[in-house]
């Protein structure tokens, strides 16, 4: 039986949201946090809904552009999905199954876009959320749902330093800076919960590393370095003042939107659903669909 529980630990990490605040248990609405999450943390993640109009003063135009501007860099299958038409945009049809409030949730004030003319869906997440981990191929999917009119976002969140999440929001926007983040963001997952290369996490024992063990800027650019890059450059760029300003921006943004949990759907700046509220994985695609047609629609 021992030799079974870091399987059984590694299991219920995937199926647990990661929550926003580690001390207050705030999480997203409706989100499926248990307690091997709170276990597997510094502090427990007590599930609380979060009110529907949490959401922050619109942020400014220029901060959304700098923070939600990585368009479609998900993953190599992500990449390959660019390369094939977009499926055609479905009709707008209301028939009750999503519910404002239960399914998903109003972002008020509705927060700016950065691509005019298209309507973006946005993953907030965490390469050290392990709700994200076991989410991003969903999220693949989601990206390949998109219509021609649709355009996939990511922003990653940092709201729990507790859990190492700083050093993962630095690493997303430098690779982002180095035009690396559509060849490594699955590698980057993979590092992180399954070789355990980038990982804050004891893999084998379910639970967060010491704190001076975690990975540095330094380790994680040595990943980055298997992907053509100077590690050393990789450290400079994400210890720039280009990089620090846009990890204050997706700060903003996060808050903006009214985000307590990851991972979070957020959908042109006026919607937002995790899996839990969603129903699951496979409706979380469908909700995702839904709104963006709802959205195409004016409705």
């Amino acid at each position: 039986m021992l030799k079974r529980l870091p399987l059984l630990c590694a299991a219920l990490l995937a199926l647990a949201a990661c929550s926003h605040d580690a001390g207050n248990g705030a999480s997203s609405p409706a989100t499926a946090t248990t307690a091997a999450a709170a276990t597997a943390s510094t502090a427990p993640a007590t599930p609380a809904s979060a009110p529907a109009g949490a959401a922050s003063a619109p942020v400014a135009a220029a901060s959304a552009a700098a923070a939600t501007s990585s368009a479609a860099p998900a993953s190599s299958s992500s990449a390959t999905a660019a390369s094939t038409p977009a499926p055609p945009a479905a009709a707008f049809v209301d028939n009750g199954k999503w519910v404002e409030g239960k399914n998903y949730f109003l972002i008020d004030p509705a927060q700016p876009t950065s691509h005019p003319g298209k309507i973006e869906v946005t993953e907030v997440f965490s390469y050290g959320c392990p709700a994200c981990n076991a989410f991003h191929t969903t999220v693949d999917q989601i990206a390949k749902s998109l219509p021609a009119d649709a355009v996939m976002n990511y922003l990653p969140a940092a709201f729990r330093p507790d859990e190492n999440w700083v050093v993962y929001q630095r690493a997303y926007y430098a690779a982002k800076a180095l035009g690396l983040v559509a060849k490594t963001h699955d590698a980057m997952f993979d590092a992180t919960w399954k070789t355990g290369e980038t990982a804050s996490y004891d893999l084998g024992a379910g639970k967060l590393k010491p704190k001076e063990e975690w990975p540095t800027i330094d380790d994680i650019a040595k990943f980055y370095g298997k992907y053509g890059v100077d590690p050393k450059e990789f450290v400079a760029v994400a210890n720039s003042f280009s990089v620090n300003t846009q990890m204050k921006r997706a700060d903003d943004m996060v808050k903006a939107y009214g985000v307590t949990g990851t991972p979070t759907i957020v959908v042109n700046g006026k919607y937002r659903f995790d899996p839990g509220s969603a129903g699951g994985y496979a409706q979380s695609v469908e909700l995702t669909q839904w709104l963006v047609s709802k959205e195409a629609a004016g409705k």
